[in-house]
């Protein structure tokens, strides 16, 4: 018969009965919950007050581009930029940047500032880098050349104590050490020096040597160089993390710093050659110039001559201005000899410029000469000679090197036929001199060659004074818009975050333990995992209760909720069993699910109100309907089931318990267990004693074994009225409900019902009436009493029902 005791939950409200469901789920584990978001809030507190703190440091720096585009130049650039051509300011700050980023600028900085040494003042628990100035002592590398310096590092603790100092590491233990003296290290023999702060010291200080390759790794890592958001910027930005903000500051001015001399080198390279070439040709002609003042001064001495009569010195002002053009164009067939011979040359070396070569196209080509050089020893700072930037650049400096060559060779040929044109002039004048005294004749030639000599040498002189001074006027390579800086407040760790996330966190470990710990969770715990799989009618579902029986006018959860059984037991009967005697079987799965515990609750719920009940303890393999009544005493004065199956001559009434104290009900127990319970039952003699208690009494609450374990309830199901089918919850695998599917679908238990035991309303597993079922007290306890019962050594959690 169909069960109507219980509507169905609509489908509408599915959705909402499972958050819910999920809610009261975890809700029920709110200590939980509550511990672990203290335990991380604590940890994180902990945290929080020892980690290490790491500060920003930050700098800019503006570049100075003398390439830059000026007036139609930078017009056109402009539009190019605005146009999404490109852009050579970005081009150019791009590419000063790899530059500051390179290892050989790192590595110069950690070589200058010795930062491959770190110094740190040891705490009670953590430790506090100082630098290598504020330290108390100083590392000294007697042998910068070591080999392991660049592959092996090293650790090692100082310890002050009044005068004494003790030196710990892991190889060599703890020794004692006299300042000043040879110390041998893995890296070396290095010497500790005082410092000024020494004075004052005393405690513990951690030396760490790391090879200056390694070094500069962290610190490229480390170091952030960004452009300017504007495309058309030349702003450099850098910005480093670190705890101590007085080092990040020294490494980002230190970087600047070696930045700003490496391209002050590079811009003098040209001007370094300049003034070497002009250097060595003085030295030459400085040679020639005293060989002609010689000469001349030997000559005048061997012919005493004193000065040029009157007549000669009027016919030669036509000669001296020819003579003038020729030393003209002879010093300039001397300097183009001498830029050729430097042209010869195939190792990229650069060209002295602007030496006073009349021919501005040969100029230009210089320039372009050394432009080229200048961008390929730059390349190289950071690539092979085999990349094909490189390779190019070589061809286009061959390029031009030819075609340089090529011009001061025509250069060479005019100014050589403007020599030959004067020589011509000069023989003409030299023909009408000779009439001239011969010791004037030969006094002219030697002053003509010292005034050659004396021409370049004058003009050599300017033009090393010229680069002098240009070298000494360099425009500045960049401006510091920000020196480093360090903000005093940290950016890691962000107490906000690490709180909110010790907060999350708090919350997600519980959450993730319950949510396995209910995945794994394969064991039934409310009405709905029985409606999930098959069909028969829910009695009710008893809630956790501390007490195995209940009481007399008990207003409890457990009491309401065994009234509510006897009035669902009342519909499952029909109408037609009002003035009939009934017989109800109790079994259940497995044991210990609770059907001795519903089996004697019923009986006493049907005894008060009115009915006449006679409780059959039918497990004759493990009786516990006494045990549960608190009436074992009773098994060593009455005789039971086992005894009356064995011997059917005696009277059913004899094995009777006729109402025990306190109880209005009468009971049969099992009797000794027997080693043939099942043939016992079998026997046929159980249908009388079926209908002794038909006949006698309003209902028969039969205790049934187990019916997965034994066959004994199978065999005597044909007796019953109604079966109720115990499940208790927390504690029934979901994976045995295929035993009492079989057996409802099967027939095989007569009017089965089924009834959930232990269900803890507080844990919110599926759906029922909660503790009270809306009357009477509830059981849960209160705090106060809780406290108590722990304080008196009892326990709260509700007795196990078998």
């Amino acid at each position: 018969m169909e069960n109507n005791a219980y509507p169905q939950v609509k489908e509408s409200d599915d959705q909402e009965l499972n958050l819910k469901q999920i809610f009261e789920q975890y809700a029920f584990y709110w200590k939980w919950f509550v511990f672990s978001v203290l335990a991380c809030l604590f940890v994180a507190f902990v945290y929080l007050r020892y980690a290490q703190k790491i500060y920003n440091t930050s700098a800019k720096i503006l570049l100075q581009d003398e390439k830059k585009a000026s007036g139609d130049m930078a017009g056109l650039a402009e539009l190019a930029t605005m146009t999404g051509m490109g852009s050579s300011s970005a081009a150019f700050v791009n590419d000063q940047m790899e530059v500051i980023r390179s290892r050989r600028l790192m590595r110069k900085v950690v070589d200058t500032n010795r930062l491959y040494l770190s110094y740190y003042m040891k705490g009670n628990i953590k430790s506090a880098e100082v630098l290598e100035s504020q330290s108390p002592l100083k590392v000294m590398l007697l042998d910068p050349t070591h080999t392991r310096l660049d592959s092996v590092g090293y650790s090692f603790t100082v310890t002050k104590k009044g005068e004494t100092y003790k030196i710990k590491d892991e190889e060599e233990g703890t020794s004692e050490y006299t300042l000043g003296s040879k110390l041998v290290t893995p890296i070396g023999p290095i010497s500790l020096v005082p410092q000024e702060s020494n004075k004052f010291w005393e405690g513990d200080l951690q030396i760490t040597y790391r090879p200056a390759d390694y070094t500069v790794d962290i610190l490229r890592s480390a170091i952030q160089i960004t452009p300017n958001t504007d495309a058309q910027s030349f702003l450099v930005n850098f910005s480093m993390d670190y705890p101590l903000i007085a080092k990040s500051e020294l490494i980002l001015n230190s970087l600047i710093d070696q930045y700003n001399q490496d391209v002050t080198y590079d811009k003098a390279q040209v001007t370094r050659a300049t003034s070497k070439f002009i250097t060595s040709r003085l030295d030459l002609i400085s040679r020639d110039l005293a060989e002609a003042d010689s000469k001349v001064a030997d000559f005048k001495d061997r012919n005493s001559l004193m000065d040029m009569q009157e007549e000669a010195r009027l016919y030669m002002q036509n000669a001296t201005e020819n003579e003038r053009k020729l030393v003209e164009y002879q010093t300039q067939l001397s300097i183009a000899d001498m830029i050729r011979e430097e042209t010869a040359s195939s190792d990229f070396k650069l060209l002295p410029s602007n030496i006073g070569l009349s021919d501005p196209s040969i100029q230009a080509n210089i320039e372009n000469y050394n432009a080229l050089v200048l961008e390929r020893d730059d390349l190289l700072k950071s690539a092979t000679p085999d990349n094909p930037v490189v390779q190019q650049l070589n061809n286009n400096i061959a390029q031009i090197n030819k075609t340089l060559q090529i011009s001061l060779d025509n250069y060479r040929k005019v100014l050589q036929g403007n020599v030959d044109a004067l020589q011509g002039q000069k023989s003409k004048f030299e023909g009408k001199l000779n009439q001239l005294p011969n010791q004037e004749r030969g006094f002219k030639d030697i002053s003509r060659q010292q005034q050659i000599v004396e021409t370049l040498y004058l003009f050599l002189l300017q033009k090393r004074e010229e680069t002098e001074i240009k070298a000494a006027a360099t425009p500045a390579n960049l401006k510091i818009v920000d020196e480093a800086y360090g903000y005093k407040l940290p950016v890691a760790p962000r107490k906000v975050l690490v709180m909110l996330g010790a907060l999350i966190m708090g919350f997600l470990i519980p959450f993730g333990i319950l949510y396995i710990r209910f995945l794994l969770d394969n064991k039934i715990h409310s009405r709905k995992d029985i409606e999930e799989m098959f069909h028969a009618p829910i009695l009710g579902e008893i809630p956790t209760s501390e007490h195995p029986i209940i009481e007399d006018n008990d207003r409890s959860s457990l009491a309401e909720a065994i009234r509510i059984l006897r009035t669902n037991i009342a519909f499952m009967l029909g109408a037609g069993k009002k003035d009939e005697s009934s017989v109800i079987y109790v079994t259940s799965t497995t044991s210990g699910e609770g059907k001795s515990f519903i089996a004697t609750n019923l009986a006493k719920i049907l005894s008060m109100s009115g009915k006449k009940v006679l409780l059959i303890g039918a497990d004759i393999r493990s009786p516990k309907v006494l045990d549960y009544l608190g009436l074992s005493h009773l098994q060593h004065t009455n005789i039971g089931i086992t005894q009356y199956l064995v011997n059917p001559e005696m009277s059913v009434s004899n094995i009777v318990i006729q109402k025990p104290a306190p109880y209005n009900f009468d009971i049969i127990y099992s009797g000794y267990i027997a080693p043939n319970p099942a043939e016992l039952l079998m026997n046929g003699h159980f249908a009388d004693l079926i209908a002794y208690g038909r006949m006698q009494y309003d209902f028969v609450i039969v205790d049934t074994a187990p019916v997965s374990m034994v066959t004994d309830t199978l065999l005597i199901a044909e007796h019953a009225d109604m079966t109720i089918y115990v499940a208790r919850a927390n504690y029934l695998d979901k994976r045995l409900l295929n035993i009492p599917k079989e057996l409802y679908e099967d027939g095989k238990l007569k009017n089965m019902a089924v009834v959930i035991n232990d269900v803890d309303f507080k844990r919110g597993y599926g759906y029922g009436y909660g503790y009270g079922y809306g009357y009477g007290e509830t059981q849960e306890v209160s705090l106060r009493k809780r406290l108590w019962n722990i304080i008196k050594g009892k326990s709260n959690k509700p007795k196990l029902r078998g």
